[in-house]
């Protein structure tokens, strides 16, 4: 007879969720996984597999956390005004009471930016391709912008949402508040 689980797999998620977010894939042992998740390493990889299957249900855990901003972002209808709250948005969602270090998809796709790991290229890819798309759209609302200019703008701000998640990693909130606030002036 199977034994039941002693734990709630969505707690245990988010906790490895947020070791791997402070700390990164590589760095992350199945030691400092035991120790924060509160399981043993077989409960690990009896719900999970491996390491990499507990980690790519952490990431679909903080598209959940992120999902929130996507959807009043992708509801809104103010155009540059809706992507530079979304950017406000992204920050606090990061750092709320948290001593996590800029947003886990970008620290991600920097960390596996080399690697040939399909599985975690495709959910990288896939979540920028979708924010390009928002940004495009919402850069569309303007009807004075051409579709040239709307491309440029988006890969701009694609751009600067990796470097505003780097920026969290270190800045103080006046810098961040001011680098949300250039990014803007041209758009």
């Amino acid at each position: 007879m199977a034994r039941k689980k002693q734990y709630n797999e969505d707690e245990v998620v988010e906790k490895a969720m947020n070791l791997f977010w402070r700390n990164g894939y590589q760095t992350t042992s199945m030691q400092m996984l035991e120790k924060e998740m509160g399981i043993n390493k077989f409960s690990i990889y009896a719900s999970f597999g491996n390491k990499h299957g507990l980690f790519l249900e952490s990431l679909k855990s903080y598209k959940v956390k992120v999902n929130v901003i996507l959807e009043k972002f992708k509801k809104a209808q103010n155009g540059v005004e809706d992507i530079k709250q979304f950017f406000y948005d992204s920050v606090y969602i990061d750092h709320k009471g948290s001593a996590q270090k800029g947003c886990l998809v970008t620290n991600t796709y920097n960390e596996f930016s080399e690697s040939e790991d399909a599985l975690i290229k495709e959910q990288m890819n896939s979540f920028m391709v979708n924010l390009k798309d928002l940004f495009i759209e919402k850069l569309q609302k303007d009807t004075t912008k051409d579709k040239a200019t709307v491309l440029k703008q988006a890969n701009f701000l694609l751009l600067a949402k990796h470097g505003l998640a780097a920026a969290t990693r270190v800045n103080t909130p006046k810098e961040i508040e001011d680098y949300i606030e250039m990014t803007f002036i041209n758009i």
